[in-house]
């Protein structure tokens, strides 16, 4: 389910629609992880289906494994190739909110996709997941789940406001519910990260009830050290976004996966998609798109099991 909030001073904005842009600037973490190659899988058809559609606009797509690296490429964005509008992934919000505040300040439309940036009101239209959805639903799932005096270990991803309200979301959720929470610890959306994480988890550990991963490659790499320490019956992980091997055994009922939490990377499909509606258009595109997350089952992961898809 999505749904589109529109603020007030987002339609003021919107009376104004910038001129036709010549130039969209695209900048997205590179495929690090799964989801960030699924990411760039739907990055790079969307720009080349514009591209056919919209022959008067030029796209130029960039993808960047730190920070600073981006910051590089938009700089280069900004004086090289006279972009007129930018969708932008930031590989984390701090360092990348005052650049791309300067970008904004200076005319250009500015879409900011997943991971927010530290102050509101920058961007021009923000597309994003749920992400307190995303943490509350995993949360609701160990809370209704496990018993109470249950001990957990935790996941995040890269420090960022995607990742906060995650761990928010799943801590409000566990409230009150008598789960203790063992250790929590960032894991970087990064399956070798988390797979040490989880070594260390395992032997700091001698009883852990279950793992939520906040991202799938990390339950990736959790779920390959509780094997390699032999404690499959021991626990069970809830990662999320919908990697199709994990969706398979979910459908597959296998118990240390028992459900998942939906988080589609194809949004960056749509976030490029608005942008260019917003500018060569009157429709008031201006506000946050934001797609809600469901929990997968074994009852209904089928829906979600693509075979032809890239994660």
């Amino acid at each position: 389910m999505t749904r589109l909030l529109i603020a007030s001073t987002a339609l003021v904005g919107a009376l104004a629609q910038p001129a036709l842009a010549e130039t969209i600037g695209v900048s997205i973490p590179a495929a690090t992880h799964g989801w960030a190659g699924a990411l760039n899988f739907h990055a790079e058809r969307t720009v080349e289906r514009l591209s056919e559609t919209h022959p008067d606009l030029d796209f130029v797509l960039t993808t960047t494994s730190d920070p600073g690296a981006q910051i590089s490429d938009l700089e280069d964005m900004v004086a090289t190739r006279n972009i007129d509008a930018l969708v932008v992934l930031p590989f984390e919000s701090e360092p990348l909110t005052g650049p791309i505040q300067r970008i904004a300040e200076s005319g250009i439309w500015v879409t900011v996709v997943d991971r927010g940036l530290v102050q509101e009101g920058i961007e021009n239209l923000y597309v994003a997941g749920d992400n307190a959805s995303f943490g509350r639903t995993a949360g609701e799932y160990f809370a209704e789940t496990l018993d109470e005096g249950a001990r957990i270990v935790v996941m995040r991803g890269i420090p960022s406001t995607v990742d906060n309200e995650r761990v928010e979301g799943f801590e409000a959720a566990i409230e009150g519910a008598g789960i203790e929470v063992l250790a929590m610890d960032h894991g970087n959306w990064n399956r070798d990260t988390a797979f040490t994480l989880m070594q260390d988890y395992l032997s700091r550990f001698p009883e852990i009830d279950a793992v939520w991963a906040a991202d799938d490659d990390m339950a990736v790499g959790a779920l390959a050290a509780i094997d390699q320490a032999g404690r499959n019956d021991e626990m069970f992980v809830v990662g999320g976004a919908g990697m199709k091997e994990i969706v398979d055994r979910i459908r597959n009922e296998d118990p240390l996966l028992p459900v998942n939490v939906t988080y589609p990377p194809a949004m960056i499909a749509t976030a490029i998609e608005m942008t260019v509606l917003g500018l060569t258009s009157d429709a008031p595109m201006t506000g946050d798109f934001i797609i809600a997350s469901e929990l997968i089952t074994p009852e209904n992961a089928a829906d979600f099991y693509f075979e032809d898809s890239p994660y």
